[in-house]
Order: structure tokens, then C-alpha cells, then sequence
């Protein structure tokens, strides 16, 4: 589990960002002693850090130039002066990525997830099995009992989430988030499509019943 550091003193703020994080299965911990983050920051050891610009005592700037004395941990800055300035200043002192307030949840988590993939190489996993279906992700097909299809983009996305969370339910929310990082603007009645086409194509490998729907709540590959 990767665990996020938020240096966010709107607390108001803070604690969104900790639901939406946390619901996406992150480890979350928001700080609380502005003066001086750096020890709360020794000691939670985060895989990346979110980082306002404007804070008590000193500005995420200084806190991020303090961070890079001790650690390479990938910081991404929140700001609501989105200027050019800002910007840049946040990547000359060592920041990984920029976004505006007020923060778009979708955007925070697609942003998050490509700088953790970045970093941490999140792509090195080239398949997913599970109950004999494998699901090979550079080949872009799934299989089973020695039957094979191909398939498309989104589908492949689709079921890659859905069985890295098997035994949990995926919302259609998260499901659109997945496929929009691929800057693919997904719609509601189009991720259905997508799921019923998927269906379709597990269905004529003999495959039924793996992907079952949670209505009002989204869809579950069960353990």
C-alpha cells in the first residue's frame, strides 16, 4: 500500500483529500505541526508527498528544498495561484507535478497514480491471473483453458482494475478515473458499452459470471 504525506493546512481540505485518497486504497496522513514537517515526514516514510504552497511559518517551496536534503520521495505541489511562476518554481525546487485548486478529484487521482507508476515502476507486473483466466497486459489479450481474445484499450483496463482488486467492489467512478488517465474522456453510457463487450468476450471463452455487478455501487471480480 503506498502512503501519501498531505501538507495541506486548510484542514477542511486536508481531510477531503484523506477520504478521496483513502478510498482509493492510499495510506494517508495529513500534517500537523506546520512549524516544522520534516520529523512527522521521518517518520510516516510516505511513497509521495502533497504539497501546498502557501503554509504557516514557511512555504511548501522551503519544505520541499528541506525533503530533497534527505529523501528523493516524489512530491507533487497543490496551489491556487496555478500561475507560470508557481510552476516553474515548483519544478525548479524539485517537485514532480502541479495542481490547481480547487483540486478535481479525478485529476488528483490520475495525476498521483502516473507520478507513483513513474517512480516506482508500477508497470513491471505483465500479467494477472485468477481462477485460470490470465489477463496479459503487453499482449493486450486475456485466456482461458487455451482459448484466447484480444482485447481493446479500455477493456483491457477495465478487467486489469477489476483483478487487482478482486474480492472488492470497483466503482464506476474509479473505472472512468482508470480510463481517463489513458486520456480517454470516458462517459457513463460508454464504460457500459465497454463492460457489456467485455462480458460479451469472456463469455465466448467460456468464462461466466466473473465480472457480477454491485448495483448502486459498481462491479466485483469475487475471491
Amino acid at each position: 500500500m503506498y502512503k501519501i504525506f498531505i501538507t495541506e493546512d486548510d484542514r477542511a481540505l486536508a481531510e477531503a483529500l484523506c477520504r478521496t485518497l483513502s478510498a482509493w486504497g492510499y495510506e494517508v496522513k495529513a500534517a500537523e505541526r506546520f512549524e516544522n514537517i520534516v520529523p512527522e515526514f521521518r517518520e510516516f516514510e510516505p511513497h509521495l508527498v502533497l504539497m501546498d504552497v502557501s503554509l504557516p511559518f514557511c512555504d511548501g517551496f522551503h519544505w520541499c528544498a528541506e525533503i530533497r536534503k534527505i529523501s528523493k520521495v516524489p512530491i507533487v505541489f497543490l496551489s491556487s495561484a496555478a500561475d507560470d511562476m508557481n510552476i516553474v518554481m515548483a519544478m525548479n525546487m524539485g517537485g514532480d507535478d502541479f495542481i490547481a485548486k480547487p483540486v478535481d478529484p479525478k485529476v488528483l487521482t490520475a495525476k498521483i497514480g502516473a507520478v507513483l507508476r513513474r517512480c516506482y515502476d508500477m508497470a513491471e507486473v505483465t500479467s494477472l491471473s485468477h481462477k485460470g483466466v490470465t489477463l496479459d497486459l503487453a499482449g493486450t489479450a486475456v485466456s482461458y483453458q487455451e482459448k484466447t481474445a484480444e482485447l481493446t484499450k479500455n477493456e483491457l483496463k477495465i478487467l486489469e482494475l477489476l483483478m487487482e482488486n478482486k474480492g472488492k467492489t470497483v466503482s464506476r467512478d474509479a473505472l472512468m478515473v482508470k480510463l481517463w488517465q489513458m486520456d480517454c474522456y470516458v462517459e457513463e453510457n460508454t464504460l457500459t458499452v465497454n463492460i457489456t463487450r467485455l462480458r460479451r468476450k469472456l463469455s465466448e471463452l467460456g468464462i461466466t459470471d466473473f465480472i457480477k455487478t454491485r448495483v448502486g455501487m459498481g462491479y466485483i471480480i469475487e475471491e
